[in-house]
């Protein structure tokens, strides 16, 4: 078996989201404390990120092997079912990432067409939504090469 694959663009963007959010979150409660009031964009702009930050760290897990699915099964079976069940697993994940894909990249479209703000910042709310396609295809190129290695046998369900 071969060490654990990477996938280091999604781990810095996951770290730099949480970097961010840890930040502006400090910074809203050192404001509060001395003002009494609270930085305005903060909560819309922690949301965001931690929607990044969750797509992103889905990510790495897919391509690590790292979600969770009850093997049970996979394990108890001969080989050729097993690889069977494991195209099926596949092709249930890509449908599910495709189908995000593909909405969220029609959302993002109508946002912009609509020329919607967001409530908090007033920023384009488009600039928002197209992070939900982008790493949602993202997702579906790593349970591509999550399927791929487990067809090949470079990753089982115990690693």
């Amino acid at each position: 078996m071969i060490p654990s694959p990477d996938a280091r663009p999604e781990r810095w963007l996951a770290a730099l989201a949480l970097v961010i959010i840890s930040l502006i979150s400090l910074g809203n409660v050192v404001t509060r404390y001395i003002t009494g009031g609270s930085l305005a964009f903060t909560e819309e702009l922690s949301v965001f990120l931690l929607v990044v930050l969750t797509f992103a760290g889905a990510a790495v897990a897919l391509r690590r092997n790292g979600h969770i699915r009850i093997g049970m099964l996979e394990r108890a079976l001969p080989t050729g079912p097993r690889r069977l069940l494991v195209l099926f697993q596949g092709a249930c994940g890509i449908a599910v990432l495709g189908l995000i894909s593909w909405f969220g990249a029609k959302l993002a479209w109508q946002e912009y067409q609509w020329e919607t703000l967001s409530p908090g910042l007033g920023l384009p709310q488009w600039w928002y939504i197209v992070w939900l396609p982008l790493l949602a295809a993202v997702m579906l190129v790593r349970q591509l090469q999550q399927t791929w290695d487990r067809l090949r046998g470079r990753l089982d369900d115990e690693s």
